[in-house]
């Protein structure tokens, strides 16, 4: 049985792996930019704006700090978008390493 360290080691091995061929290859921009068209797309970037705007209206301006204001709206960011736009670019990701055959 393989040690539980072990196995975290191999998969941030991997995860490093990969994220430098994304890197190297510039898909690593081509998906940012293809999330943040489809986000602006479904609304989810107005949607997180406006709930900006309510969390420093209830809090104060002089109250919050831009890290609180992250913070707050992290949780809200994450879920708000939208499963299709994740699947999209899971299926993305997933071709781009079954093209990378030497990973």
């Amino acid at each position: 049985m393989a040690d539980p360290q072990d196995r975290k080691l191999k998969d941030a091995q991997m995860r490093a792996t990969i994220n430098q061929k994304l890197v190297e290859t510039g898909e690593r921009e081509r998906l940012k930019e293809l999330l943040r068209t489809r986000l602006i797309e479904c609304g989810w970037r107005d949607q997180l704006k406006a709930h900006c705007k309510e969390v420093v209206k209830e809090k104060g301006l002089e109250h919050i700090t831009v890290d609180d204001l992250v913070q707050e709206i992290t949780p809200k960011g994450r879920a708000l978008v939208p499963d299709d736009v994740k699947k999209e670019l899971l299926q993305r990701i997933r071709t781009f390493l079954a093209e990378q055959s030497n990973i």
